[in-house]
Parts: structure tokens; C-alpha cells; sequence
């Protein structure tokens, strides 16, 4: 959206499409919306735009109740950003602000706060500690509507440093008491019986709650435990795929799939800051069933085709790590993606239009922990062996739940001299801090880090990348290379590298899942596997048999850009285990 006169027809026509892009508020009422709200359109003199919801809540505006505007996906150009301001929002997403503060924020960025206030506040109309308000304010509403903590534990919990200053920030932003945000989401009940005792404040992180909204929400299995949650998304999202995706390349101990196909929970143990916590998402079993939920509160997400959520259940030690496990989750199921901007730049291009008309809505699927994932990509193998590393240094739960039975190992914990090389070389830096790979890291000075490192390639620091930093431009170098040369690629070729930026990731996992590439194929990174890479990666059929060098013989040459040299040979790539490859629709 360039100028107000467009958003105002976004506004008109209640697009969803650019919800969580910008907001709008309206000066009669005193409240803020995402632009699918769907109230009653106001007139546009009465209107003003904001580019974040931190910026309409210090204008003095309070969050709709109907449409929930807090509540929407991240923007997707936080994810395509490397500057100062799409670093600075993916750390305040992940909790930084609320752990270290505008300093520590300012540290992790390399530039004094003043210049981050300075940036933020000129870009976004907020700052990074309303950035943080704001979303301190968001984790407490779930909280109150999802749990029976008692209400002062939870206003420490969602990070608030006093009660009045909690109390104070839910009147604001939401016109009303948490008491009765609590009781608008039907957890009247719920409250009264955490007000009980001490046992019920034990327990209160694993009780399910009732609550509504694309967050948060009673669970569907019949005996769920821990926080409900909703992970919005927007547009269509290829489920199936993502959770084939994350199946194939579970680590016993610490990932597990239930299910059948179309039916599966995904589980997963996260070491966080101050504490542990298990998460369950669910695969979306087919169309769901439409409810009004009480209180008049409405997801435009609910009301048609223009997205929707995952179902989730989360239990921590510590609540305070709430809406940082939150992020990491929606960072690996790539939830805040703009499947709009993707398929308008992807389906122009004669080989991609076709598969992503196929599949709509694929994802790129990111990390959980970023350094987990650069551990088991560095190591190789088969899931087994990240699993016997696993058991041997990684913290036992305190119960194990199911196939779930410890937490992946710290970096630290990985330096000794027993530690398999170049595992123990990349566990070093990033204990160290050479090598820093958190949510606001610089993407390419992390890569160029990762492949100086002996035994990592380029090919390896390249997935990473991708993943573990989250970038959805992998094609970039590809690009510059093609450009120079004039190849088919370049700016003013007909397709190809150029003509996907900024979302090469996705034109990869297309190729991959379509057999066109072999799986873990990286662009513009050499001819063959980097020092220390994994090899042996092929296809998967639908039986679940692996199959290396399956993809010999693919028909690559019938595009212009396939096979015309711009991809690293046609061996294999950084996976995790020998075998992940492509899998088909058959599951």
C-alpha cells in the first residue's frame, strides 16, 4: 500500500490480504482495526492509518473488539528485511526488549539506542518499548482468556513490571478491566477456581480454556493440556505439505508426529529463556466448521478463504516465555508469509505458475531453535544421530511425554573435545559469540561466518540461511551471478533467480517438492558439495522409501533457466538425513 487512498480501499473492501500491513483507526470511535474489519465502513475523513498497532495505541487509540487487530500475522516484510528496522522487529518479536531491554536491543543490533528509537520511530510511528507494550499486551489477553492464572502472577508473566502498569496498559489498549476481558471469553469459571489455591496456580499453565479470537482457542482433541492457542496465518497455507516437510526430519527425543495424514499433531520440546516448554500444532483436518464466537467477537480469518489458523497447545515451566515460543513456532511453520505477494511474483514464471497453482500456499519452513538446526545440518546422518547426540548431552525432561524425552543441547555444551568435528568448531563460535544466529542476526555476515568455519561449506551456510535465519531471498547470489554473466537469469531475462526476488525460497521448495530439483540443491554456491556436507540426498517416494539419486534423469532441460548452470550440481544438499527428499502427495 503506497498512499492512504489505497489502504482506504482496502479498508472498503475488507481485504485480508493486508491484514498485520498496516492498521487504521478511527478518530470518531477512538478505536484501531485491521483493514478486514468488518464493522460498518467509516467515512474516510474520519479515518487515519497507522503502520503498526504500536502506533495506533500512542495516538490513544484502543484495539477493536470485534476484529481482534492485535491478533493478525507478523508483516511479511520483516522476514524480507535485513535493515536495521526488520532485524530490530523480528528481536523485539522474540522477547528482547522485555529480557535486556532498549540497550541490549540496541547491543544485538550494533548501534546506539537513540539511533534504533530514531529509526523505529520514523519508519513504524511507535518506538521499541511501545513496540514491546504492545506486545506485552497481547500475551497478557491471551493469558487472561486462555488460562486460570491468577491475575497478578499473570501480569508478571506477560512481562508487565507492576500491577498498576498492567492494569493501567489492558484499560488502554482494550477499553476494559482484565477482569473483564477474562469474562468476555467465557473463562469466568476458570478465573474463580485459580483464585483457589496454590495447587490451582501450579497447574494452571496446562489447563485448556475457552477462549476465541485467531489466537487463542479451545483445543479440539478431547483431552488437550497446556495454553490454547490459534496461529493465524493469511491466505491459503499447503498444511499437508509443511508437516510432511517437518515428519520426515523429526529427531526422536525431541520431535515426534502423531497421526495419520491429514490428521497429525506435530510435538516438539523448545529450550527457552527461562525455562523449557512442549508444543503440540495440529495439521488442519479439511474445512473447518464456522461458529460466531460469544461477546460478538469475530476472526475476519474465520469468515471465508482469506486464511485461517493452526491449532496449538503449548506448556511451559515459566510464562514469561510465552510469546517468544509463540514466535519461534510461527517462525518454523513460516506463518506470517505473504502467499499473495509470492504467487503474483512466482506465477508469472513459465515453470513455477503451473506448481504454484498446484500447491497453493507452500511454505518455507523455518527454525524452532536456529542453532539446533545448524547443529543437525552441520552433523549430517539420519535423524538417528542427532538423536544419539541427543541422548548423551542433551537435558532430560523432568517427565518424559511420549516420544518426548529431553531438550536439544546448548551450543555451550557442545565445545568438548569429544564432540565430533566440524560440529564442535561451529558450537564454539556460537558459544562464544563469533557467530551469532538469533532472530535479528545479520544474515549475511551470519553466512559468510558459517562458511569460513572449517568443514562448512557454502552450500550449508546457504540452507542455513534460508531457514535457520529465516530469508526468504535465497536466489540473490544466483541473481548477481546470472546478471553479470547474461545469462537466462538476469534482470531481463524471462525467468528465473531475478525475476523471483524476494521470494526465491519459495521458488526452491516448489522445485524441490516437484522433483525438479534435487532436494537441498542450493543457488549460486559451487559446483558440488561444500566440505563437511551431507550427501546421498534424493527423493522420497510415497511409500516413504528412500531412494538416492532418484532424481537422475529429471526432464530439466524444457526451461530456459533449469539446467543452465545457475544451480550447484546435481548431487546432494545440506538435509538433515540421507534420503529427505521430495515427498509425494501421496504422504
Amino acid at each position: 500500500m503506497r498512499d492512504d487512498d489505497a489502504r482506504y480501499e482496502a479498508v472498503t473492501s475488507r481485504d485480508a490480504r493486508f491484514d498485520g500491513e498496516f492498521f487504521f483507526a478511527v478518530v470518531t470511535t477512538g478505536i484501531y482495526c485491521r483493514p478486514s474489519c468488518p464493522a460498518v465502513t467509516p467515512k474516510r475523513v474520519n479515518v487515519r492509518f497507522f503502520p503498526s498497532a504500536a502506533a495506533a495505541q500512542a495516538a490513544g487509540f484502543r484495539a477493536c473488539r470485534r476484529c481482534r487487530p492485535d491478533a493478525v500475522p507478523g508483516s511479511a516484510a520483516w522476514n524480507v528485511r535485513a535493515d536495521l528496522v526488520g532485524r530490530a522487529m523480528r528481536l523485539i518479536g522474540d522477547g528482547v526488549v522485555d529480557r535486556e531491554g532498549v540497550g541490549g536491543l540496541a547491543r544485538r543490533l550494533g548501534y546506539s539506542p537513540r539511533q534504533v528509537q530514531r529509526q523505529l520511530t520514523a519508519e513504524l510511528g511507535a518506538g521499541p518499548v511501545a513496540l514491546a507494550r504492545a506486545r506485552r499486551a497481547h500475551t497478557a489477553r491471551v493469558l487472561l482468556q486462555t488460562t486460570a492464572l491468577p491475575v497478578t502472577e499473570l501480569a508478571f508473566a506477560a512481562g508487565f513490571a507492576s500491577i498498576r502498569q498492567f492494569n493501567d496498559t489492558i484499560r488502554e489498549i482494550y477499553a476494559g478491566t482484565p477482569s473483564e476481558l477474562r469474562a468476555a471469553a467465557g473463562n469466568g469459571r476458570a478465573a474463580a477456581a485459580g483464585n483457589g489455591g496454590a495447587a490451582a496456580r501450579r497447574t494452571a499453565a496446562s489447563r485448556p480454556g475457552t477462549a476465541t479470537g485467531p489466537e487463542s482457542a479451545p483445543a479440539s482433541h478431547s483431552t488437550p493440556t497446556g495454553i490454547p492457542l490459534r496461529l493465524a496465518y493469511r491466505g491459503p497455507y499447503a498444511a499437508a505439505e509443511i508437516f510432511d516437510f517437518l515428519q520426515v526430519r523429526a529427531v526422536p527425543g525431541i520431535e515426534e508426529t502423531r497421526g495419520p495424514r491429514g490428521g497429525r499433531t506435530y510435538r516438539r520440546t523448545l529450550r527457552l529463556t527461562h525455562g523449557s516448554g512442549i508444543a503440540e500444532v495440529d495439521e488442519p483436518a479439511g474445512p473447518r466448521r464456522r461458529r460466531r464466537p460469544p461477546a460478538g467477537l469475530v476472526c475476519p480469518a474465520a469468515r471465508g478463504t482469506d486464511g485461517g489458523w493452526l491449532e496449538c497447545r503449548l506448556r511451559l515451566t515459566d510464562l514469561r516465555d510465552l510469546s517468544t515460543a509463540v514466535q519461534r513456532l510461527r517462525r518454523l511453520f513460516d506463518l506470517d508469509a505473504d502467499p499473495y505477494a509470492v504467487a503474483e511474483r512466482l506465477g508469472a514464471d513459465p515453470l513455477l505458475g503451473p506448481l504454484v497453482t498446484e500447491r497453493p500456499g507452500l511454505r518455507s519452513p523455518g527454525a524452532a531453535d536456529p542453532e539446533e538446526l545448524a547443529v543437525r545440518t552441520v552433523l549430517g546422518g539420519p535423524p538417528e544421530r542427532a538423536a544419539a547426540l541427543v541422548r548423551t548431552y542433551g537435558k532430560p525432561l523432568d517427565a518424559p511425554d511420549g516420544g518426548l524425552t529431553h531438550l536439544f543441547p546448548a551450543p555451550g555444551e557442545l565445545t568438548g573435545a569429544e564432540v565430533v568435528e566440524p560440529v564442535r568448531t561451529l558450537c564454539t563460535a556460537l558459544a562464544d559469540g563469533t557467530l551469532t544466529l538469533d532472530a535479528g542476526a545479520d544474515r549475511t555476515a551470519a553466512e559468510r561466518a558459517l562458511a569460513a568455519l572449517p568443514g562448512i561449506g557454502p552450500r550449508t551456510a546457504a540452507y542455513l540461511r534460508m531457514r535457520a535465519l529465516g530469508d526468504p531471498d535465497v536466489g540473490r547470489a544466483t541473481a548477481d551471478v546470472d546478471a553479470e554473466r547474461g545469462g537466462p537469469a538476469g534482470p531481463a531475462g524471462p525467468a528465473g533467480p531475478a525475476a523471483w526476488r524476494p521470494w526465491g525460497a519459495y521458488a526452491l521448495h516448489h522445485l524441490w517438492r516437484a522433483g525438479l530439483v534435487p532436494t537441498g540443491e542450493m543457488p549460486g554456491v559451487g559446483a558440488g558439495p561444500g566440505p563437511g556436507e551431507a550427501a546421498g540426498v534424493g527423493m522420497t517416494s510415497g511409500s516413504g522409501v528412500a531412494a538416492p539419486g532418484a532424481d537422475e534423469g529429471l526432464p530439466f532441460g524444457h526451461h530456459p533457466w533449469v539446467g543452465g548452470g545457475s544451480w550447484s550440481g546435481r548431487g546432494s544438499g545440506p538435509g538433515e538425513s540421507p534420503g529427505l527428499g521430495v515427498i509425494s502427495g501421496r504422504g
